[in-house]
């Protein structure tokens, strides 16, 4: 009798099961079928998406949050440009149609809002099919290329994508690590690629001052270390390790009392945790808010705030092990970050301790009301500077960037200079020190090679990876840009598409052919592209006077100087491609001391005569940026090169000149 019922519990039991299995895994399952599959919604994701749709394919857009545009849309509002040079293509039309929210020509600062819906007019515009909060689970490969990948969302529906090419553009390279691909993570050491700036690091840049004690009692080492100090002896300068450097929030604040929302005391709160901004705000008197946090001001009263000086934003040491976790591990990582990152802001703002003119400061800011209204005012993209990096065809090293060495499959350039934030925090001659920080400025924008962007053939013949790209440690911290990265998502998807095109290997096809139709299609949409001339450029200038070039500052490379004055001039000589409407601009750089205030720009158009004067006093340069482009007016011109731009100075003075550049009128 008992083994009937047990064997009728069994076989029903069995049967539910099964009925269960079936009912959920036919309900969710989902089979999708695209060209290209693109995974993560960054900027550089969204941008792949666009141009490879824009480029005649299909596409499928996959992220495993539900935030788009990454960084760009996540707090970082004030842009790392390095050289505006190497922003080109859509990434270069991205900073414009942020510019047109704001009724101007290029807009490289903006309020998260703005570049949120700039993302979502790319992919409305293109209509791409973005699968959102769907996280990788397993990739098919066959025979050395992706089939397809799995995904799952947090409801445990779970679907297939078939796709012909794969890019991948998250911050973290989930889908190259899950295909096999090799990576690394933190820094080589120096020796292994012959560089200066790799490894450990103990260098001035966001240090502490001399004489921090690291002690909970100042003095007694048995009282035990502050909050945030590494007890272990920090290793010899220039070895490598799996460190990786600090994470941060890109905090956008506003000071608008009708557009805030309080900053409040977060969960797990401990102000023990912030001891060490006392001491530096003690050892230091007179130190500003603006001190302790960069403050970078943004349109409509509010800032973008990032990590400066010892003790900051970042929370040093608490992200070594993200790369390689797992969703739940990083969840919980991103979640001590935000609330160290707010613990930070309340601290500052209401513990008695911190000096009154700190606090009364601080409690300007709040949340801004219209930013993130999704989820609590607050970004929800942490600030993933560095996760893994691809070992893939060619590694990109220091002696790419400093010219060194110069590829000749280049499809997109990087300006910003070889920076690395801080790593780790320890007890050097007694006091506390920070290690890792890096910024060592470029001499020149340099290339960034193909190569890079693509797995070695034996490892995957289907990939792509223009953010997780191959680089050793600090020539990615030059290249890890969100400009850089919309470059080369542009890039990549140009690349995917000529591969599924030609149904070949992407380590296969015609790089030539590649960098003429970023060139000559810079908008993926046969739109004629931007003429820039510069005052370098011989073929198109001629010069009047003695010129002499001061490089650094400027676009691309630099700027001239004339030395004489009365007769000289610069004109410029552009090829128009297509006759048409174009708007010109000058780009002018007011901080150049040696050179006249203002000066006279001539533009002929056939027979008409058209004069400009142009006062440097008058230009407003923002952000990080030696110059701006200044409207020179728009014109009918026609094919051919019958059109100039001449400059000359106003009376006796020096004269600086740069480039010049015509925008068609779409």
């Amino acid at each position: 009798m008992n083994r009937k019922r047990n064997s009728k519990g069994y076989w029903a039991s069995l049967i539910f099961l099964l009925y269960l299995l079936i009912t959920v895994t036919g309900a969710a399952q989902s089979i999708y079928r695209a060209d290209i599959c693109i995974y993560g919604a960054t900027s550089a994701g969204i941008i792949a998406a666009y141009t490879a749709k824009k480029l005649g394919r299909s596409v499928i857009l996959v992220t495993p949050g539900t935030h788009l545009g990454g960084l760009s849309s996540g707090g970082l509002g004030y842009t790392d440009i390095g050289n505006k040079y190497v922003v080109s293509g859509l990434a270069l039309d991205f900073y414009r149609r942020t510019g047109k929210a704001y009724g101007k020509f290029e807009s490289w600062i903006f309020e998260p809002h703005v570049a949120l819906n700039v993302f979502r007019q790319y992919l409305r515009e293109a209509q791409i099919e973005v699968l959102t909060d769907y996280r990788l689970d397993t990739v098919d490969k066959r025979q050395g290329a992706i089939n397809s990948i799995w995904i799952s969302n947090s409801k445990n529906e779970r679907s297939r994508i078939d796709a012909d090419v794969f890019i991948d553009c998250s911050y973290e390279g989930d889908l190259m690590a899950k295909a096999g691909v090799s990576y690394t993570v933190g820094r080589e050491s120096g020796g292994t690629y012959n560089e200066q700036y790799n490894g450990v690091q103990i260098r001035a840049g966001n240090q502490f001052p001399n004489g921090i004690d690291p002690y909970r009692v100042p003095g007694d080492p048995s009282s035990g270390l502050l909050w945030g100090i590494s007890p272990e002896p920090v290793r010899r300068i220039g070895s490598g390790d799996r460190k990786v450097q600090a994470y941060n929030y890109r905090i956008c604040l506003s000071n608008d009392p009708a557009n805030q929302v309080p900053i409040t005391r977060p969960p797990g709160y401990d102000s023990s945790r912030y001891e060490l901004a006392l001491r530096i705000i003690n050892k230091l008197p007179g130190v500003t808010a603006r001190k302790l946090l960069k403050f970078d001001a943004m349109p409509n009263h509010k800032v973008d705030i990032n990590n400066n000086g010892g003790f900051s934003t970042d929370m040093i040491g608490a992200n070594w092990a993200y790369p390689d976790a797992n969703w739940q591990e990083r969840r919980k990582i991103e979640k001590e970050h935000e609330w160290y990152n707010k613990g930070l802001l309340y601290f500052l703002g209401h513990d008695l301790r911190v000096p009154d003119s700190i606090r009364h400061f601080m409690l300007q800011w709040g949340y801004p009301k219209d930013e993130y209204t999704d989820n609590g005012h607050w970004s929800p993209q942490l600030y993933i500077r560095e996760a893994r990096r691809m070992i893939g065809a060619y590694i990109m090293t220091e002696a790419n960037c400093t010219g060194e060495q110069v590829v000749a499959d280049g499809i997109g350039m990087a300006a910003y200079g070889m920076d690395s934030h801080n790593t780790d925090r320890h007890v050097i001659d007694g006091m506390v020190k920070n290690e890792g920080d890096v910024q060592i400025r470029v001499p020149a924008p340099y290339p960034i090679a193909y190569r890079s962007i693509v797995p070695r053939r034996e490892e995957c013949t289907n990939l792509l990876v223009p953010v997780c790209l191959s680089a050793s440690h600090i020539a990615y911290g030059s290249i890890r840009m969100e400009p850089v990265f919309m470059v080369l998502g542009q890039s990549a998807a140009t690349a995917a598409v000529m591969a599924a095109n030609s149904r070949i290997a992407v380590q296969n096809i015609n790089i030539k052919k590649l960098q003429e139709m970023l060139r000559d299609n810079p908008f993926a949409d046969g739109r004629t592209p931007d003429m820039v001339i510069d005052d370098e450029d011989s073929a198109f200038v001629s010069k009047k006077g003695i010129w002499t070039f001061h490089k650094g500052d400027g676009y691309k490379i630099g700027y001239s100087i004339c030395d004489t004055t009365g007769d000289a001039a610069i004109v410029y000589y552009p090829q128009i491609p297509v006759a048409g409407s174009y708007h010109c601009y000058i780009y002018v750089t007011p901080h150049v001391q040696e050179a006249a205030d203002q000066f006279r720009v001539g533009l002929r158009n056939g027979k008409d005569m058209h004069m400009v004067m142009v006062n440097k006093k008058e230009i407003n340069v923002s952000g990080q940026t030696s110059g701006e482009w200044v409207p020179l007016g728009k014109y009918l011109l026609k094919k051919g090169r019958k059109f100039s731009v001449r400059l000359s100075p106003d009376g006796r003075a020096k004269m600086a000149a740069d480039a010049v550049l015509l925008v068609a009128d779409h």
